[in-house]
């Protein structure tokens, strides 16, 4: 049986930070921190563009995500996606989803990226740039079975997207 719940329920949402791009210690450490426009094309993502120090975290509001947190991006380019396959950071341009692993599959949610994409562009404000935050997906409501089929149903779509990988690669 399938149930509504709220995305809260079933996974903490956590926002990142940049430390200050004037001091060199905060940078070119050994902990992925991700940019928005890294995410879109690969389902799993395993090293970033730029990366900071153990000092650089401690000095900014970017928080270490674990291995499964689905990265979504909440601002221009609002709704890609992408799952950590190694823990990273991001700067504040996500709201990232990490699943509680006893409630929610990581790649059962990532296979329903089309929902939340028009979810945040629907209820995403501001008036230069559309942004949704992390208290606004904490809300949204999605129909999820229990975990074992969530499990089956993510590895159907995990096969399917590597299959299709796999042809475009041809």
């Amino acid at each position: 049986d399938w149930e509504e719940r709220k995305l809260g329920e079933l996974a903490n949402i956590v926002g990142g930070g940049t430390p200050s791009t004037s001091n060199p210690e905060y940078w070119d450490g050994d902990i992925d921190w991700y940019a928005p426009a890294e995410i879109g094309e690969q389902s799993y993502v395993s090293k970033s563009k730029k990366t900071i120090t153990e000092l650089g975290l401690k000095n900014s509001s970017a928080r270490i995500l674990p291995v499964g947190t689905v990265l979504f991006t909440s601002r221009a380019g609002i709704g890609n996606t992408a799952i950590l396959a190694k823990e990273a950071t991001t700067n504040q341009g996500f709201q990232s989803i990490v699943p509680d692993q006893n409630k929610l599959d990581s790649y059962f949610i990532f296979s329903r990226t089309n929902e939340l994409k028009r979810y945040g562009e629907v209820t995403g404000a501001g008036s230069t740039f559309v942004e949704v935050s992390g208290k606004q997906m904490s809300k949204m409501s999605i129909m999820v079975p229990e975990l074992s089929e969530q499990q089956k149903i993510g590895s159907f779509f995990k096969q399917l997207d590597e299959t299709i990988t796999l042809h475009q690669r041809k």
